[in-house]
């Protein structure tokens, strides 16, 4: 027995062609799950059915009390389109807030205004975050001298010679622990001699630092040539009424010149007033500035360094720390300033986006409040709209491709629009899922965000093809014809009509179908021209009644031999046969 929904395919031999899926795959899925509502009308028409299909043997019956609408085989233009509806929203849009709660000085524009990125919307008073601007400036000044000050610190830790001679001593042991202020090496220049002469005040004016003199030693009356360094600007008084000025002499050390040699100088004609003894031109105590421990010693006794040579190498975990907390201190208030620049920066409230201003929630004198608008900025470049489009269709959405749109605010006007963003994250609701399509309609005249418009894709097309109605397809992509038809000759006649009552006969033809959409499908062959379709008429929702009724999906005699249905195994000839 063929149920009336089960809908088989009919049988056929080598020669019967082969059935193709329509170009257009989710279009039969949608008619299915659209008929699902169909279902309890056939359970039951199941019993009254199975009544008329038992009643003897002969072709395949049909139900009788079912009315078939008859259509010709007709060429046509056929479109394959997937439409919905959406809300336009604008390209960009920015609702302006503050964190901050002072009063509003300048707000110059108005709603309606057009802006462009950057352009100031609000200055708010800005007199204390000043005023702890100023603060934060001078204890980075505060910080920024600790810190090099402790730079300093760790760097004393390397005591260097403040003159160039020989190292006359070392008073420091690796691993001894040195003060601030203890010597730790005699550096000396003994390749020069130094004589501090006093000559008359009247002709020592007229010296100059440079200058050559004679120097005459007093035990052996040898005489050296000596260099003015220094003369003194002040005038003493000696014994007798005598008016001296200090004149320094240098005197390269020819070897066997000592601190207890004394000698006198003259310079040109004039000569010194007195003798006096010989000083090392250098001879300083080198000191540690900063306590620490002794880690190395650079030199030896008798070397000869220049000034700022290291000699002495200190190590201070006291020094190190506070090296390391003036920086951390001076990051701090770094980190301080910027923040205050940038809250700063706050007081003065700008466009962030190119626009038009829709809202303004705040006017100048007014006081804002923490995280309220206060003003929203539209961008109208262009406007988008998000269609939901079925799992069935997504996989025939392409970024790129031209949607139609129209409004019902904007009459007579179709607009163009592209597929920008095909979201693969869907939104599932019982057992169907959708998903997101972005669409941007760039030429905009009329149309504003929030307006209502249907939008229209085109998937596929034909032109000029031979096309049915949609419901005559049945299960199993076969067609019923009408006995005149051309084509009944290629099919499985199946008859319909009460016992005893005129019967009608049909036949099941087998088709490839191509492009369709809910009102018709392109038929690539099985059928020509003359042929006349026929289906159960459509319930007023434009969907098929059927449910896979007709009986041309049953394929085969209602009974084969020993009283089994001709499809064998007590089902229906072709089983389901899905499209």
């Amino acid at each position: 027995m063929n149920l009336p929904f089960l809908k088989p395919s009919p049988s056929r031999t080598d020669d019967t062609p082969a059935v193709s899926a329509p170009r257009a795959k989710g279009f039969w899925k949608r008619i299915r799950s659209k008929r699902i509502l169909a279902l309890l009308l056939v359970v039951v028409l199941i019993g009254v059915g199975a009544s008329h299909f038992l009643g003897g043997g002969g072709g395949t019956a049909m139900a009788a009390d079912l009315t078939y609408t008859t259509a010709s085989v007709e060429r046509m233009d056929i479109t394959s389109t997937i439409t919905g509806s959406g809300t336009l929203e604008a390209a960009d849009s920015y609702s302006v807030t503050t964190l901050l709660e002072d009063t509003i000085l300048t707000a110059d524009f108005e709603e309606g205004d057009q802006v462009e990125e950057g352009t100031v919307l609000y200055t708010l008073d800005s007199s204390d975050a000043s005023s702890s601007l100023e603060q934060s400036e001078i204890s980075l000044n505060q910080a920024q001298r600790s810190y090099e000050k402790q730079l300093e610190n760790q760097a004393d830790l390397n005591v260097a010679a403040t003159a160039s001679g020989r190292v006359y001593s070392l008073d420091v042991e690796v691993g001894d622990e040195v003060n601030a202020g203890q010597t730790v090496a005699t550096v000396r220049n003994s390749d020069v001699m130094t004589l501090e002469l006093p000559f008359p005040a009247d002709e020592a004016v007229g010296f100059y630092v440079g200058q050559g003199a004679t120097v005459t030693l007093d035990s052996t009356f040898e005489t050296l040539s000596g260099t003015i360094s220094q003369v003194s600007g002040n005038v003493e008084v000696l014994t007798g009424n005598v008016q001296v000025r200090t004149v320094t002499i240098d005197v390269e050390n020819p070897g066997g010149l000592s601190t207890a040699q004394s000698a006198t100088a003259a310079v040109g004609s004039v000569t010194s007033t007195s003798s006096s003894t010989f000083t090392y031109s250098q001879e300083k105590s080198i000191t540690a500035k900063v306590s620490g421990e002794v880690a190395s010693i650079q030199v030896s006794e008798g070397d000869w360094v220049d000034k700022g040579d290291t000699l002495v190498v200190l190590t201070s975990s006291d020094v190190s720390d506070s090296v390391q907390s003036a920086s951390e201190s001076l990051r701090n208030a770094e980190i301080n300033l910027e923040n205050r620049y940038q809250q700063l920066d706050d007081y003065t409230i700008t466009a962030p986006i190119k626009g038009t201003i829709v809202d303004k929630y705040y006017n100048a004198g007014e006081i804002t409040e923490s995280n309220q608008v206060l003003c929203t900025i539209y961008d109208l470049s262009y406007l988008t709209m998000t269609l939901s489009v079925d799992e069935l269709d997504i996989a025939s959405i392409a970024v790129g491709q031209t949607v139609t749109i129209t409004a019902d605010a904007v009459e007579d006007t179709v607009y163009e629009g592209v597929v920008t963003k095909v979201s693969v994250a869907g939104t599932s609701s019982g057992s169907a899922t959708t998903y997101p399509v972005t669409i941007r309609i760039d030429e905009t005249d009329g149309l504003l965000p929030g307006m209502s418009v249907d939008a229209t894709i085109t998937l596929d097309s034909a032109t000029d093809v031979l096309a049915v109605p949609s419901a005559a397809l049945q299960r199993g992509n076969t067609v019923l014809v009408t006995a005149d038809s051309p084509s009944a000759a290629n099919g499985t006649p199946v008859t319909s009509g009460e016992e005893g009552e005129t019967e009608t006969t049909y036949y099941s033809v087998p088709v490839t179908v191509g492009v369709g959409n809910d009102d018709y499908i392109e038929i690539t062959s099985g059928l020509q021209e003359g042929d006349t379709v026929a289906y159960i008429a459509t319930s007023s929702s434009g969907d098929s009644f059927q449910m896979g009724m007709m009986p041309g999906g049953m394929g085969g005699g209602m009974m084969g031999g020993g009283g089994m249905p001709s499809g064998g195994g007590g089902m229906p000839g072709g089983g389901m046969g899905g499209r």
